[in-house]
């Protein structure tokens, strides 16, 4: 055991099920099924669980899936986490709510739900999640705005959809959107499968996050990348270019986060984020968090540092969950920048980026290796 506790996670995903009404091409599982699994935690085991977790940090804590509205005992669980004082969110596909659906959520306590939308119309999202399942997602959201839930839209970004971030914008604070959170596709689970007809190139990569700092500077809306940790890298790069040339322009509070942030992921003022309500959700610290302020817990009750990382660090069945988190072999390399390989192991932006290890991973099959989709040259190899 280590005798310098790490500090607890900030976000905890669980994949409440497998199940699921839509078969999206791009998922992260290679198999979705269409009804709940003998092998999904049990409610009382969900409930030891989120009681493990609540003894030593109050994350935030994703109800994710498959469908987590699959799952008939899903608010029984949001509540169970609710009243041990995690913050809860749900994310969901957006077509399985109705006006009742849409209560239930509000009344488990879930203070956000994020919707996917890949795409500003149908006809391009539909092309990933399937004929009706723009509309229905709406649907979804209206009865959302109905009750005052709050609600955010996530898009994977991919080449069906990378030239409507300014339209998917837009959509987005037209439907009164909290937040826009952009997804880079991952060559994992099915992404593997679809890697060559969808995955956009590095440049593409650089392109899209070049066009997210600038959005996000306009503000309007909170913006976020995730699995882009080479988006806090441009952020330095753009704001020293910015000093250079002497412009002064007010940064969203997320990036002056990202400046007060710790090499680990966990700022100072993290207790109060997680506590602060709108911006919990969009704390913007470090670039990859997998195992060190993110982990992942599969239907199955396995860890991983994150959903898109299949390298297990432990089995909630077996082990306490905070003896996982502290002493995990592989959660310990993960927060270890010192043991990164390729360029990724040369980037003086490194403590700040780290790169995609799931990216690496998927790529390489070395979770420490380096980011494949970024096209920085570091300058100790330049």
């Amino acid at each position: 055991m280590n005798s310098i506790p790490y500090p607890p996670p900030r976000l905890i995903f669980w994949e409440s099920t497998a199940g699921c009404n839509l078969a999206c091409i791009h998922c992260r599982r290679t198999t979705v099924a269409d009804q709940l699994l003998a092998q999904d935690l049990s409610t009382n085991e969900t409930f030891d669980f989120i009681d493990q977790v609540a003894a030593f940090a109050k994350p935030i804590f994703v109800l994710s899936g498959g469908e987590p509205l699959f799952r008939p005992d899903i608010f029984d669980i949001a509540r169970h986490a609710t009243d041990a004082g995690l913050i809860v969110a749900l994310a969901t596909n957006g077509t399985l709510i109705d006006s009742t659906i849409a209560r239930r959520i509000k009344e488990s306590g879930v203070k956000r739900v994020s919707i996917s939308f890949d795409g500003a119309d149908a006809a391009t999202h539909d092309i990933f999640r399937g004929k009706g399942a723009f509309d229905k997602a709406l649907a979804g959201m209206n009865y959302l705005r109905e009750i005052n839930v709050s609600y955010q839209i996530n898009t994977t970004v991919a080449r069906h959809n990378i030239d409507q971030m300014p339209e998917t914008l837009a959509m987005a604070k037209q439907v009164g959107s909290t937040a826009l959170h952009l997804f880079l596709l991952v060559p994992v689970g099915c992404g593997v499968e679809i890697a060559d007809d969808q995955q956009i190139t590095p440049a593409e990569y650089e392109r899209v996050l070049n066009w997210l700092y600038d959005a996000e500077i306009e503000g309007g809306i909170e913006l976020k990348a995730t699995c882009a940790p080479h988006y806090f890298r441009i952020t330095h790069q753009r704001r020293a270019e910015e000093r250079r040339q002497g412009i002064v322009r007010e940064r969203p509070s997320s990036h002056r986060r990202q400046e007060n942030a710790g090499g680990n992921g966990h700022g100072s003022s993290d207790s109060a984020l997680l506590h602060s309500g709108r911006h919990a959700m969009n704390a913007m610290t470090k670039g990859c968090l997998a195992g060190t302020g993110v982990c992942f817990i599969s239907h199955r009750g396995q860890v991983f540092p994150c959903g898109y990382l299949p390298v297990q660090a432990g089995d909630i069945r077996k082990q306490g969950f905070r003896e996982i988190w502290q002493d995990s072999t592989l959660f310990n390399e993960l927060r270890n920048p010192s043991l990164l390989g390729g360029k990724c192991g040369a980037c003086e932006f490194k403590q700040v980026c780290s790169g995609c290890r799931a990216r690496a991973y998927g790529t390489t099959q070395e979770y420490l290796g380096e980011e494949p989709f970024c096209t920085y040259v570091p300058r100790t190899v330049a």
